[in-house]
């Protein structure tokens, strides 16, 4: 993800916090470039062949490094080789992190730090919103680090950046990837007040590994966010990682309790582990399993359902917004 921090009242320094990374640029060429293989216990586990990016380079990565050159932006997923820069770049597609780069959480699969965050930046809404406009960001996905130790859960600063960025930016649709704000309704309701045209709660895992996964999350409450999102009258997304100790068995029931608070929008992808000190990866899932579970939640009523081992949260964040554009795709391809 990308956190955005002052720089003085001019400049912006964007730098990605975690594995999920999409901040994005199209090329005219490119070069194979092999994923960062997962290890357990020091042993290096093989790393499938579909498991490979592409490097960007040409004139339109040219063109975006001079700008993020040009106005002292930074981004940390270039040098880290995030699986879709060069893609969702291209799409003006750019996901930031809000609310500080320390977290109050400590999942076992993300990279972020945990311990006590800075106080809030009541400035960082407005600065936000410039930053989208400077870059010309036609979709903007907005994600935050849990913040447990205040008192709204960080859901003002929340409600005032979605309001500024929408000031600012009329033409920009806006994905909110929110923390669970320990369920507390009216921090939930904040989020919907604000009206982005997406809201997504990771439910990241399958029941059986949320603990584990996601310490002190709740796969009931996140459902339950996911409910309250949808009676509020919000377009609902959630994702999933696999290949960190779940059964295919276990993700079809996930799918289908999701399908129960009427969630929309499913993302699923290959768990990659982002140090030796995270959670390790069990497998590798294969390609065709990844399509398998994409027919099975376009049948199980999912309007979108992004599915392979290189999809994170963002990925075709911008074609999320659209009601209907994915099953419409799904049934076009299915009757060929």
């Amino acid at each position: 993800m990308l956190h955005v921090q002052s720089l003085g009242s001019k400049y912006f320094k964007i730098a990605n916090e975690q594995q999920y990374c999409n901040y994005f640029i199209k090329t005219d060429f490119v070069e194979e470039l092999p994923v960062i293989s997962a290890t357990t216990n020091a042993i290096r586990i093989k790393k499938p062949d579909w498991l490979r990016v592409k490097l960007p380079i040409g004139e339109s990565y040219k063109h975006v490094r001079g700008l993020v050159d040009t106005h002292q932006l930074h981004t940390i997923c270039e040098s880290g080789n995030c699986p879709n820069m060069g893609e969702c770049w291209g799409e003006g597609t750019a996901t930031f992190m809000i609310l500080g780069n320390v977290c109050t959480r400590s999942c076992g699969f993300c990279a972020v730090a945990t311990g006590r965050p800075a106080p809030v930046d009541w400035d960082e809404p407005q600065r936000v919103a410039e930053a989208i406009h400077l870059m010309k960001v036609k979709h903007a996905v907005i994600t935050s680090v849990d913040r447990d130790e205040l008192k709204d859960g960080g859901s003002i600063i929340w409600h005032n950046t979605i309001k500024a960025i929408k000031a600012l930016n009329p033409a920009t649709t806006l994905e909110t990837l929110i923390p669970d704000f320990r369920g507390i309704s009216n921090q939930i309701q904040r989020i919907i007040d604000a009206a982005p045209e997406v809201v997504s709660h990771n439910m990241e895992t399958v029941e059986r590994m949320t603990r584990k996964v996601r310490v002190q999350a709740k796969y009931h409450r996140s459902l339950e966010v996911l409910k309250t999102l949808k009676a509020g009258g919000m377009r609902t997304k959630t994702g999933l990682m696999l290949g960190i100790g779940e059964t295919k068995e276990e993700v079809i029931q996930t799918m289908h309790d999701l399908r129960t608070v009427d969630c929309d929008v499913l993302t699923l992808g290959q768990y990659l582990q982002p140090t030796a000190k995270h959670l390790p990866v069990q497998r590798f899932v294969h390609p065709d399993e990844f399509a398998e579970l994409k027919e099975i939640g376009y049948q199980i009523g999912f309007d979108y359902v992004e599915s392979g081992p290189l999809v994170r949260s963002s990925y075709h964040s911008e074609k999320h917004v659209l009601k209907g554009y994915g099953r419409a795709k799904w049934l076009a391809e299915k009757s060929k």
